[in-house]
């Protein structure tokens, strides 16, 4: 019996690695982990021959006021399964270091007991603990430039790595830039997901885009409140106050991102839009507009105003008063009141409602002073009064006959001084000196009748006669006498004359009548 039990002892030792190579020792194998990636230190381990294992230890170097100490993992600040040896009793000593952290990174070393003597090894298994890291290339770029992306472990064994940006996976660590692509980035070991590079930002610089204007408060806008203008954007680098600008119907009316109108009047309605501009091109452009917003600004009834049609009033006509006015919204009450010229009253008496006033036939009970009351939703506002009288009907009708006199008077006064001047140019005429007879006219009957004249002598012109009225202020006047001859001094006459004539002529010839004119020397 005992010969058999030593017969298997010395078959288990001799099976037992080492114990025919009568040498000690350790061989390690240094490792490089990243960070929360497990990680194996290989290890192996031999010995003379008649010793049997009976303990084995993993011990870290550590540097202890000033010395290195070796401080077995059981004994560091780690969690639980944290180091797992992996090996045996037989020659096998690997150790196992899940979820590596940079301080697990360090030498370690191995050490055994056996029943004869106790060994520890000579050199050490130095752990690389690194992370994986990341690189945008370049790391602010401007829209639609390559950006391409890289990533690094640090370690000899380069892994198999994906990219992410914001959760999602990226599918080409190379690609031109646009807005949309700034943002964080890390790379991961494809399978191990949760080992990963710390983040990288991409900035991607690019015009303004989303230009808003806000209008505060948002609701209904009444004259006199405080109206705040706000433009915002998404820009980058983001838009500085002096790169917002605010403009009103096209025109501008001031620069910066806030705009505030105290005391908003009527006059300050219309549509409004902001710019941004970052100094950022796109398509041409340095500057990015807002939509429109239309500021509408409601105010009560102002300048109301009456007008009449017609604007000259008689008895009997048709007559409108019209009352305007400006509102927003517009004003839906109109009220017309009057107060009576005769009357001493100063009571107004409300005699119609409605935009416009009609009055089918114009009484001299409807003059007197108008005004009317108009009135919105957000308040009322009465005109000046207006005087409605009549004119006097008469004045237009004695117009006519007036006109057409005058008329007449012209005419025939105009008709008068042409026969005056005619007949006066035929008396010159006939008053010229001739030596020839002249007939006498039949039409004297009284042959006293003396003719008197005017004779201007003109030493330049043979003499004429010409007849003017004498006036008191005229030169001295010298009297002449002149025998008219009858024309033909045949005395005798065809047997159709009138008797009349031949008496007149004997009568003539008997009285030595003169005809006096009177003669002025130039």
């Amino acid at each position: 019996m005992v010969a058999m039990m030593a017969k298997w002892i010395l078959i288990i030792l001799i099976m037992t690695p080492g114990v025919w190579s009568g040498t000690w020792g350790v061989t390690l194998t240094n490792q490089c982990a990243l960070k929360g990636t497990s990680v194996v230190l290989e290890c192996e381990y031999d010995y003379p021959i008649g010793n049997i294992v009976m303990s084995v230890r993993w011990s870290k170097a550590q540097l202890i006021s000033g010395r290195w100490d070796l401080i077995p993992i059981s004994e560091l600040p780690s969690g639980p399964d944290h180091f797992k040896y992996m090996g045996n009793y037989r020659g096998d000593c690997n150790l196992k270091v899940d979820r590596v952290q940079p301080t697990d990174e360090g030498a370690y070393f191995f050490s055994f007991v056996t029943t004869l003597n106790r060994w520890r090894s000579q050199t050490y298994a130095y752990l690389y603990v690194r992370e994986l890291t990341a690189a945008v290339q370049p790391s602010t770029v401007a829209e639609g430039d390559t950006v391409r992306l890289s990533c690094s472990s640090g370690c000899p064994e380069q892994p198999e790595v994906a990219w992410f940006k914001d959760g999602q996976r990226v599918s080409h660590p190379e690609f031109q830039a646009g807005r949309e692509d700034a943002g964080g980035y890390h790379c991961a070991v494809l399978g191990q997901e949760r080992v990963r590079s710390a983040l990288v930002v991409l900035t991607v610089h690019y015009a303004p885009k989303n230009v808003t204007l806000w209008v505060s408060p948002s609701g209904a806008i009444v004259a006199g409140d405080t109206v705040t203008l706000t433009c915002s954007s998404e820009a980058e680098p983001p838009v500085r106050q002096n790169g917002y600008s605010l403009f009103k119907d096209g025109e501008f009316i001031s620069s910066g991102q806030r705009h505030i109108i105290q005391d908003v009047q009527p006059s300050q309605s219309g549509r409004y839009y902001c710019q941004a501009g970052n100094s950022i091109r796109w398509r041409g452009s340095d500057h990015m507009n807002s939509s429109e917003v239309h500021l509408d600004v409601l105010y009560p009834p102002i300048n109301v105003s009456l007008s009449v049609d017609p604007p000259h009033v008689t008895d009997g006509i048709r007559v409108n008063l019209t009352c305007t006015s400006a509102a927003n919204p517009t004003a839906d009450n109109y009220t017309w009141f009057r107060r009576s010229a005769t009357s001493s009253s100063s009571l107004w008496v409300q005699v119609g409602s409605g935009q416009v006033l009609s009055l089918p036939s114009m009484e001299p009970s409807h003059t007197g002073l108008y005004l009317c009351i108009v009135r919105s939703p957000l308040g009322e506002s009465n005109s000046t009064e207006m005087m409605l009288a009549m004119e006097a009907e008469q004045q237009g009708s004695q117009s006519l006959p007036v006109l057409a006199a005058l008329g007449v008077f012209v005419i025939v006064g105009i008709m008068l001084l042409l026969w005056k001047k005619q007949k006066y140019s035929s008396v010159k005429k006939e008053a010229e000196f001739d030596t020839r007879p002249r007939p006498v006219e039949s039409d004297f009957k009284d042959p006293s009748d003396s003719v008197y004249s005017n004779i201007f002598m003109f030493p330049s012109s043979p003499p004429k006669v010409s007849v003017q009225v004498p006036t008191s202020h005229e030169a001295e006047v010298v009297y002449s006498m002149v025998k008219i001859k009858p024309r033909n001094p045949n005395p005798s006459h065809s047997n159709n004359s009138r008797e009349p004539h031949d008496s007149w002529l004997q009568e003539r010839e008997k009285d030595s009548s003169v005809i006096y004119a009177t003669v002025k020397s130039s």
